[in-house]
């Protein structure tokens, strides 16, 4: 179903004073333009607010993921690492009482974002020419730079439940990734050119019980940088999509509620995303399966790796292809 979305392009506040949703922040853009230091405050302050970062990084020998995030009664912190060879994965997980050793800037881009439990240490940091990546643990080192070549765009979308439920995200795909991987003291490179970095940029007020599907990929195809960002579930009903095609750091809006069908039986059996603007079959190698139970906080999580194929609608309405793009696609359950 198609979807009219606003188009944002000045600076505007996510929240009124009163920590309600102002309705000037519906819509989406290309660059960070929301404030939402207002977050969290007034009437409609501690206890439902999420806030995080996370950070997916692909190559041609592993996959990684690090979470830095605030839930006010928690913070749930992450570092993985999976090789695509052995099949071995490395993780380090924490969950931290009311958030304590979280540091998250209040909009993005205006501060580190850090985490501290026990051995786990994760930076985020904006730098010239892009962000820096940190990590720190007893199995895992990484530093890598998400590159942001000039121009780049990201999407940004505001999806609003009510005036006092909403979330404001920006998938950034496709971001050029460079720099090294250190697993048990074993040195691996994130080469220029053949690794990619994607971001997930959250800040809002979530219901207690949600359910979404989000895909992203990025790679190379017929020379030209493409960007996959498909989602769904969540955002029905809202008005709002945060379905996007990015190419050569274009964004595209892709303004369609697209339909999501997969097997839950089998989450490597392949996965079809489509609608007018998109025809997309999602092929996963690799199912990173996680579930946390601590009573009033509860997760599962299907975050499938493989390679999208199909095509996606340019704002011209012109049909790209995004062949061979590696990705995930994932099917999650809050309880939060």
């Amino acid at each position: 179903m198609r979807v009219p979305e606003r188009e944002i392009t000045s600076e505007v506040p996510l929240c009124r004073p009163d920590g309600r949703l102002d309705p000037a922040a519906v819509g989406w853009t290309r660059h960070p333009l929301h404030d939402t230091s207002r977050l969290g405050t007034g009437r409609y302050g501690w206890g439902r607010t999420k806030r995080w970062e996370y950070w997916a990084v692909t190559t041609p020998t592993h996959l990684l993921g690090v979470t830095v995030s605030s839930l006010d009664y928690a913070g749930v912190y992450a570092a993985w690492v999976h090789d695509r060879r052995s099949g071995e994965t490395v993780s380090h997980d924490a969950v931290d009482p009311l958030a304590r050793g979280a540091t998250l800037p209040a909009r993005l881009g205006a501060g580190p974002a850090r985490a501290r439990s026990g051995a786990l240490s994760i930076d985020v940091e904006e730098v010239p020419g892009g962000t820096r990546l940190g990590v720190a643990a007893p199995r895992v080192r990484l530093d890598v730079l998400a590159e942001r070549p000039p121009g780049h765009e990201a999407m940004g979308v505001v999806v609003p439940w009510s005036p006092r439920l909403f979330q404001y995200t920006v998938k950034d795909v496709a971001r050029p990734a460079v720099g090294t991987l250190w697993v048990d003291g074993t040195e691996h490179a994130v080469a220029a050119g053949e690794c990619w970095a994607v971001l997930d940029h959250g800040r809002g007020r979530w219901p207690y019980r949600v359910r979404w599907n989000w895909g992203a990929g990025s790679g190379v195809v017929d020379g030209h940088v493409v960007g996959v960002q498909v989602g769904g579930r969540w955002t029905d009903g809202t008005g709002s999509t945060e379905n996007a095609l990015v190419v050569d750091g274009r964004v595209h809006k892709v303004s369609e509620e697209l339909s999501w069908d997969y097997d839950p039986g089998d989450w490597l059996a392949p996965w079809r995303v489509r609608g007018e603007l998109a025809d997309l079959t999602f092929t996963p190698f690799w199912d990173h399966a996680s579930s946390t139970n601590l009573g009033v906080l509860a997760q599962r999580a299907d975050q499938c790796f493989g390679h999208w194929s199909g095509w996606m609608c340019d704002d011209s309405g012109e049909r790209v292809c995004v062949d061979g793009v590696l990705g995930w696609a994932e099917d999650v359950h809050n309880r939060w």
